[in-house]
């Protein structure tokens, strides 16, 4: 697993995860922090010129800065559940029902990571895994995320439902989000960038809530919509 450019490389850094080796463009500068902070964690260092930087990056820009971990660990469903226990917090988990874009994925593991979210369900199947491109997007953020990778989006649900956590569909036609008590333990699910959260799927959750809109335009991106709703979560939880 790659993380390329600054932000990505400095959350890499910041983590518990192990760096293997840190590619650095010859000659680039303000990176000493960087360098330091990558040696400290038995990274080998390695001065490339920008032939070899470009190629490593792709079409992600790597602002002189590259480091090679491990590939990315999922957690499992009872993970995400435990996380929030060591905390004494109550669950907070988002359910991603299909999201294939990388860009979407990175943008919602970095709103889920401001947030407090202690964990994002994703499908094995019809998602975005999180690879360099989501790590890119997320700022690092997908490095202190942790991410369920599940056979079954329903089954999943079931199961959180069992443990008295309430499911709540994002979707059109639901009730106001400003209308909802989210101040229990809750899991919030976001629909695909095309077709929203599947019909079996919505009838699985307890509820369904929408983001009030006024504009002409009837949709927002899954990333936008997610970070509207977790915000939701924050505020009846923490602005008090």
């Amino acid at each position: 697993m790659l993380s390329i450019g600054k932000n990505a490389v400095r959350e890499l850094i910041d983590s518990d995860k192990k760096i293997n080796k840190l590619y650095v463009l010859k000659g680039a500068h303000d990176l000493d922090k960087i360098i330091e902070g990558a040696r400290a964690k038995g990274a080998r260092i390695e001065f490339c010129d920008k032939r070899v930087m470009d190629k490593l990056a792709g079409e992600l820009r790597h602002q002189g800065v590259i480091a090679e971990s491990r590939d990315f660990v999922y957690s499992t469903l009872e993970d995400l559940l435990n996380i929030a226990k060591s905390r004494g917090e109550k669950a907070f988990i988002v359910i991603l029902d299909g999201i294939e874009d990388p860009h979407n994925l990175g943008s919602i593991l970095r709103v889920a990571e401001c947030a407090g979210v202690h964990g994002v369900v994703i499908p094995s199947r019809r998602s975005a895994d999180v690879n360099e491109t989501v790590m890119r997007i997320s700022a690092g953020a997908a490095n202190h995320m942790a991410v369920a990778k599940v056979g079954n989006i329903n089954d999943a649900i079931r199961k959180l439902k069992e443990e008295f956590v309430n499911v709540v569909c994002a979707d059109m036609g639901g009730e106001s989000i400003y209308d909802v008590d989210f101040d229990s333990d809750v899991a919030i699910v976001i629909g695909s960038e095309g077709f929203g959260v599947k019909e079996l799927t919505a009838k699985l959750c307890d509820r369904t809530v929408a983001i009030p809109q006024r504009g002409k335009v009837n949709s927002l991106n899954a990333s936008v919509a997610c970070g509207i709703v977790c915000y939701e979560v924050v505020r009846q939880r923490y602005a008090k």
